[in-house]
């Protein structure tokens, strides 16, 4: 049964961000049949050159860039395979880290979220893994598919494509269903390891494509993982020859995509979004919360510490008094390679945290159930590391992520085909939790009530002009009691959307 009129209506200004009760020329574009959604592991947007990525810089330029796009904090993978999952960020999904602490699961140590395995097992101990629904079933319940392909982790790609079962995943580690097996194995081989750079594992999920997403893996959307540049900037670090190699790797897997879209002759009703899950920095120094922390635990009865370090989450085995999780800020503010710190709102609808010197988890999107008592980010700058790329943070290592250094923040955009705005930029702040709703409306669908983030109005050529949508910016400034460490929020506000651009953090001598 076709929908009412007004229903229909509703549908296209959902799918286009057209304005209310202005109906589609008739010489516009037809609405899109297809997504595809690139994520390209910690692709930061200054890496985005006519030189090293020529196919995707050419795509930007005939479609939408945007310029303020924003990671879910933490800034890390699962985090942020979630949050493209759900629409949502992790006060909402759940899933608050790439190591994520479940007394149920494991009391005395992490859930590696990397593992698929593992993510299953804590989903068996709580009940459920993600507390939220996500775009695949949203497309299941629509009659629509969805598939992944992802080079990633089995965890990232078991996170893309929740919950098991409802679309069909291809990852070196995982396969789903188990049925679809022989033909991915008779299209593209066994599965390659991880490897520097990784370009094996980013070709092999464009073979399997290219051999069966035209017939078995035929989807409405489909989302593409690569695992590139993250694994070769983790080892090489930003600007080496390696990272330089795997972007330019994955930019040509980008380009075989799109050649393959043309062949089939379906290009030109495919809106494609490439994004990243995070951005990165060059580390520097030697930051160890779980050492820092180690001497401020007490033991319990079985003799295992009452806190458990899990990234920048500190996680408590038993409840934390006010002076003890006093204590610990002001034990850690003390300390120049800590950041930010984030605590439970001092009041309800606050950006300050309930300890001086703290920003609420809110202002995070960090505030759940799961939540730990304190979060913690690395300390940053904008120096410039030895190949001249500039973002620094005080974390052990190469290179890396996770922090709220704007160099982690803002991660990559850009969309063409069908319906999206041509050769244009968006200056307007834009997240990963709004590209699941955001693919909804491209299919003329509703997002899901759950889903925190917008419909991205301004990405289709009959939307708002991106130089029309209106933007707030604002500050939050904590203090700790001895007034010698302040850390404050840059946040963002679209739609009554709030994104954390970046925090800054004040030291004064002693």
């Amino acid at each position: 049964m076709r929908p009412p009129r007004r229903r229909r209506a509703w549908l296209l200004l959902v799918a286009a961000g057209a304005v209310a009760g202005c109906q589609r020329p008739a010489d516009a574009p037809a609405p899109p049949r297809a997504v595809v959604l690139i994520v390209v592991d910690g692709l930061r947007p200054d890496q985005v050159t006519p030189e090293v990525m020529p196919r995707l810089h050419a795509l930007g330029q005939r479609g939408l860039v945007f310029d303020a796009h924003h990671a879910a904090v933490p800034t890390v993978t699962r985090v942020n395979a979630s949050t493209l999952a759900t629409g949502a960020y992790p006060d909402t999904h759940g899933l608050l880290g790439n190591t994520v602490y479940s007394a149920a699961t494991f009391p005395t140590s992490g859930v590696n979220t990397s593992r698929h395995e593992d993510l299953l097992a804590m989903e068996q101990a709580e009940g459920r893994l993600l507390t939220a629904p996500t775009l695949g079933t949203a497309l299941q319940r629509a009659g629509k598919r969805f598939v992944v392909f992802s080079a990633g982790s089995s965890g990232s790609a078991l996170l893309l494509g929740y919950p098991l079962g409802t679309s069909p995943i291809v990852n070196p580690d995982l396969i789903v269903p188990e049925t679809l097996r022989p033909a991915v194995l008779a299209a593209a081989g066994a599965g390659p390891p991880e490897a520097v750079p990784n370009a094996p594992r980013n070709r092999w999920i464009v073979d399997a494509y290219v051999a069966l997403g035209g017939t078995d893996l035929a989807a409405d959307v489909t989302a593409f993982w690569f695992a590139d540049p993250d694994e070769s900037a983790h080892q090489r670090g930003l600007g080496a020859e390696v990272t330089t190699a795997a972007l330019r790797a994955v930019d040509g897997e980008i380009g075989r995509i799109e050649d393959t879209l043309r062949a089939r002759g379906t290009l030109r009703a495919t809106t494609l979004l490439v994004t990243s899950d995070h951005g990165f920095s060059t580390h520097t120094g030697g930051f160890r919360l779980g050492e820092l922390v180690a001497p401020l635990a007490e033991p319990l009865p079985d003799g295992a510490p009452d806190l458990v370090v899990t990234e920048g989450a500190v996680n408590a085995r038993r409840p934390l008094s006010p002076e003890r999780l006093a204590g610990l800020v002001e034990a850690l503010q003390a300390r120049p390679e800590v950041g930010a710190l984030f605590t439970a709102p001092a009041r309800e609808g606050a950006l300050d945290g309930i300890v001086p010197g703290t920003l609420a988890f809110d202002v995070a999107h960090w505030r759940h159930p799961r939540s730990a008592p304190l979060l913690v980010s690395a300390s940053w700058s904008d120096a410039m590391n030895a190949q001249g790329v500039p973002g620094t943070t005080a974390q052990a290592g190469t290179a890396g992520h996770g922090t709220t250094s704007p160099f982690d923040i803002h991660n990559t955009l850009i969309a063409a085909g069908a319906a999206v705005r041509a050769s244009a930029r968006a200056t307007a702040p834009t997240s990963n939790a709004d590209l699941a709703p955001t693919i909804l409306g491209l299919l003329g669908l509703p997002p899901e009530p759950t889903m925190r983030g917008r419909v991205i109005r301004e990405l289709t050529a009959d939307g708002p002009a991106p130089d029309a949508v209106a933007v707030t910016h604002d500050t939050v400034t904590s203090r700790s009691r001895d007034g010698r460490y302040s850390v404050t929020a840059h946040v963002s506000v679209v739609d009554g959307r709030r994104y954390l651009d970046r925090t800054e953090v004040l030291r004064t001598a002693r």
